[in-house]
């Protein structure tokens, strides 16, 4: 048996899946091994098999043996194996270390890299996977690379006939299940002389 993935924050007693035997006789179920937390719990007659405490994401998947016992004779029994996995959801956002920062850029620099940015995400897997991007384009004179978070800018600046500062909102979205997160950092560019 292999159910459908449970939810990290399924609540007690939520379903997993129903065992069923087939024999002539009454059998008695019971998880017999592999859920040594005591996860689940099943019923002894109907053979459904149900969440008994809160799900640890670091546990799973898990893989445990259910019985079926014949109800008048212990000696005749068979044995199944359940593998539960368990979606562990994204809990935290992306955080920058700050929220503004400022840099100054010389006017006529040709395309450089201005400044590296680093979000930090608390979830593990996909969920902590991140990538960056600019909000607000400023007419494309700015990119980020979405893999490194290192800001560039495209062109050069002239000083006399542009506007004297930039104020660029980058992001860093997860890719985490059920939705991605994203965390913003500002990052205002002053052109100098």
């Amino acid at each position: 048996y292999h159910p459908a993935p449970l939810a990290e924050k399924a609540p007690i007693d939520t379903f997993v899946v129903e065992i069923s035997a087939l024999y002539e006789l009454p059998v008695t179920y019971s998880i017999t091994s592999g859920d040594e937390k005591g996860y689940f719990i099943i019923h002894s007659s109907s053979g459904i098999v149900r969440t008994s405490k809160n799900l640890e994401p670091e546990d799973f998947p898990l893989n445990f043996k259910v019985r079926a016992t014949d109800s008048s004779n212990a000696a005749i029994f068979n044995e199944v194996e359940v593998k539960v996995e368990v979606i562990d959801e994204n809990n935290f956002p992306p955080v920058f270390p700050s929220s503004l920062l400022e840099e100054t850029l010389p006017e006529g620099s040709p395309a450089t890299q201005i400044v590296q940015l680093k979000a930090q995400d608390n979830d593990t897997g996909r969920n902590g996977l991140l990538t960056y991007g600019i909000l607000n384009e400023h007419g494309l004179k700015f990119r980020i690379n979405e893999t490194t978070g290192i800001l560039y800018s495209t062109a050069p600046f002239d000083y006399e006939e542009e506007p004297r500062e930039y104020q660029v909102v980058v992001y860093a979205e997860d890719d985490g299940i059920p939705e991605k997160k994203r965390g913003y950092c500002t990052v205002v560019i002053k052109i100098t002389d």
